[in-house]
């Protein structure tokens, strides 16, 4: 059986619906205002509405199955496939006019079929022009600041984000249509949080660009779109130590989980952010030079060995560089000495 809720991107009409976006003559304000990022909240002017002013779990399944299908009309067969599945009761359809019934009176008193909640041939629809979605709002505003440059779309990534804080449907943990729209919501919000950390980065906020980037990571730890995010940020700001250490936590978990290496662009910022380090007055600005050297002697004697390098730099440079060796090996002793004693 199939489980999810036929699929319309919030914020826009259905094609071929004639009624499903046509505002009402001379309508000012919506009638209700909902929320459904997190759990439930149904705001009726100065009335907010519960689940149980809403006639319980059954009447709160469908006002939230036709929030997800703002303006689109659904029927009474997908309505009853979705709330009962494979056990729908007998008589299942007058059972669902009873709960719509109960529903329609909660959110438009007086109104009757007049009001958001409206019937269509064999079924029902919320008309959107009469209903401000807290879900509407965040799909308009994500889609806006993709097509915007980063200056106009980073407040608007930021205000999309600050509406999604919370799980979408967080009263509705066990129905599987639920679960599917939540996880494609999760996936928006991953969008719009990753399209914020580049404009941030591109507009030089680069803490901010780390931080978003961090939250994706935390999520989903092989995204290597936000590695690329927070490594560079990180070594664009000047923190190329930090970056170093990013760029190893990426290195390992791309290996352990996919059997591969970051791609060419990161491994490059980690050649620079070896010099960089490399090139600093600090002991382990010291150390991390004396490794280098010490690796570009070992990776020369690798190549004559294979025959690949025979002449040129890589071969023994005599006592000078004899000596440059030594003091770089007693440099990574000492750190060593010092790092274990530590432990």
């Amino acid at each position: 059986m199939e489980t999810q809720v036929a699929a319309v991107v919030p914020g826009t009409a259905a094609v071929g619906t004639a009624s499903g976006s046509a505002p009402q003559e001379g309508l000012r304000q919506p009638a209700l205002s909902v929320e459904i990022i997190g759990g439930l909240v149904v705001r009726r002017g100065d009335t907010v509405l519960t689940a149980h002013d809403l006639g319980g779990p059954k009447s709160r399944q469908i006002l939230e199955i036709l929030l997800l299908q703002l303006g689109t009309p659904v029927s009474k067969n997908r309505l009853i496939e979705l709330l009962w599945g494979n056990a729908a009761p007998k008589g299942a359809v007058p059972t669902l006019e009873s709960y719509v019934s109960v529903l329609r009176r909660s959110l438009q008193p007086g109104l009757g079929k007049s009001g958001p909640l409206k019937t269509t041939t064999g079924g029902y629809w919320l008309d959107r022009a009469m209903v401000d979605l807290d879900l509407d709002r965040f799909e308009a505003l994500l889609r806006k600041a993709e097509q915007a440059a980063p200056a106009e779309a980073y407040p608007l990534l930021r205000r999309a984000l600050d509406m999604a804080g919370a799980p979408l449907l967080g009263d509705e943990l066990l129905s599987d249509w639920a679960e599917n729209e939540r996880t494609f919501h999760a996936s928006r919000v991953t969008a719009a949080r990753l399209l914020a950390a580049e404009s941030a980065a591109r507009l030089g906020r680069l803490d901010e660009a780390a931080a978003l980037a961090q939250v994706v990571l935390a999520g989903e730890p092989l995204n290597e779109s936000a590695w690329s995010i927070l490594i560079l940020a990180l070594e664009e700001a000047g923190r190329p130590v930090e970056g170093l250490q990013a760029y190893e936590r990426c290195r390992r978990a791309m290996a352990a989980e996919l059997g591969c290496a970051p791609g060419p662009g990161l491994q490059q910022a980690q050649e620079r952010m070896l010099l960089a380090t490399a090139g600093s007055e600090d002991e382990f600005g010291q150390v991390l030079g004396a490794l280098l050297d010490l690796h570009r002697h070992v990776a020369g004697g690798r190549s004559r060995s294979a025959g690949t390098l025979r002449t040129g730099p890589g071969r023994s440079g005599g006592p000078a560089e004899s000596a440059g060796l030594a003091e770089a090996g007693n440099i990574v002793q000492r750190y060593l000495r010092l790092a274990l004693a530590a432990v």
